[in-house]
């Protein structure tokens, strides 16, 4: 493991794998490099030097407040720094659409690519999640906030069954409090007509229509954009499939 320091003063933990070419792989909500899909796919992305990090506030990474997506694009700026000044970015889910608020705030990407980034383009309805998820952080309830993000993200009940009982409980209440990150993330919609880097918006052929239209709403709003559907799962296609577009798309 490496380490760069983001503008701020945090510490962001990161790894390298590869030769070739730098590709930022930007991770999801409750995910990092002990638990999540990341590393896999930077194994299996041949010919590039592929880079996964810990978001603040998750695994080897700090964090310090008050949070703002503002921060986590610094974050994301010094690993492409870290990573020679300029690199290819993929981004998964709420990680998507980080990397598209870092790519309208100039930080120096050459291509994107985009997982299904949840981002809606409608008046948002309703109590706000993040306000009961920090109140749940704070009482110190961890768990009852992660399963809290669940529900409001409508992630199916076959996904979240038995979940505290398994391996990465623990690994998921230590980053609760970042779920509000990823809320604010996807809450604000970034200057999609200011990103002029080539993007292919991607989904699973196993995902439901609500996340097939936020990719599409992306890509329509994009002045640079590509549309495929890879075959997969529900919010999740299998490594060596992702990695061999992202391959053909940075090529």
């Amino acid at each position: 493991m490496s380490t760069v320091t983001s503008r701020d003063g945090t510490t962001i933990g990161y790894s390298r794998v590869g030769e070739g070419p730098a590709v930022v792989l930007v991770d999801a909500a409750c995910c990092f490099r002990g638990g999540g899909p990341m590393p896999a796919v930077a194994e299996a992305l041949t010919g590039y030097t592929a880079y996964t990090y810990d978001r603040r506030g998750r695994g080897e990474s700090t964090d310090r407040g008050p949070y703002a997506v503002e921060r986590e694009v610094e974050d994301l700026a010094a690993v492409v720094e870290a990573a020679g000044g300029s690199a290819f970015v993929h981004g998964f889910s709420s990680g998507a659409v980080l990397a598209l608020h870092a790519a309208a705030a100039g930080v120096p990407i050459r291509a994107l690519t985009l997982l299904e980034p949840p981002l809606s383009f409608e008046a948002p309805s309703g109590p706000d999640p993040r306000d009961e998820i920090t109140a749940l952080v704070a009482a110190g309830r961890r768990g009852d906030a992660v399963i809290r993000f669940q529900v409001a993200c409508g992630i199916p009940e076959e996904f979240t069954t038995g979940i505290r009982q398994s391996p990465g409980w623990p690994a998921l209440e230590a980053m609760a409090h970042t779920t509000a990150y990823d809320l604010t993330i996807t809450a604000t919609v970034p200057d999609l007509g200011s990103i002029t880097a080539p993007t292919l918006v991607l989904d699973s052929r196993g995902s439901d229509e609500r996340l097939r239209g936020w990719a599409d709403g992306v890509a329509e709003r994009l002045p640079n954009a590509r549309r495929r559907t890879l075959d997969g799962d529900w919010h999740g296609v299998a490594p060596n499939v992702l990695a061999g577009a992202l391959a053909e798309h940075f090529s």
